[in-house]
């Protein structure tokens, strides 16, 4: 069973794309409110790919990938960023740090399904 992260300060939106998710098949999916928690919960278990909003308090995903992508045990993980944030500035930093596909809000569920399918291989 594949395992998803998803790092996202609205409950609303973390519903939503489990949803998005649970929609594709049997996934074990671990929510993270902030970056930080994100960072408390990453050595816990293995993580097949990491969805992560931008604009977060404390640590905000730009900084989350960073770290993710600068730690050995993590730099292979796929990072989605899912964000309201549309300029090309923050996508190209965002690809920049080594995410793997950018989403914005709000997002068309099939678009984010098949961003999973392709980064999982399913």
């Amino acid at each position: 069973m594949k395992t998803i992260l998803i790092v996202e300060d609205s409950a609303t939106t973390r519903s939503l794309i489990r949803a998005v998710i649970e929609e594709l098949g049997d996934f074990d999916i671990v929510e993270a409110p902030t970056g930080f928690d994100a960072l408390k919960i990453l050595p816990s278990q293995d993580f097949d790919l990491v969805m992560t909003d931008i604009n977060m308090p404390d640590i905000n995903g730009l900084e989350l990938i960073n770290f993710v992508k600068s730690n050995p045990r993590y730099s292979n993980i796929p990072l989605i960023i899912v964000s309201t944030e549309r300029s090309e500035e923050d996508k190209k930093r965002g690809m920049a740090l080594g995410a793997a596909a950018y989403v914005t809000k709000p997002f068309k569920a099939m678009e984010l399904q098949d961003t999973i399918r392709k980064l999982l291989n399913l």
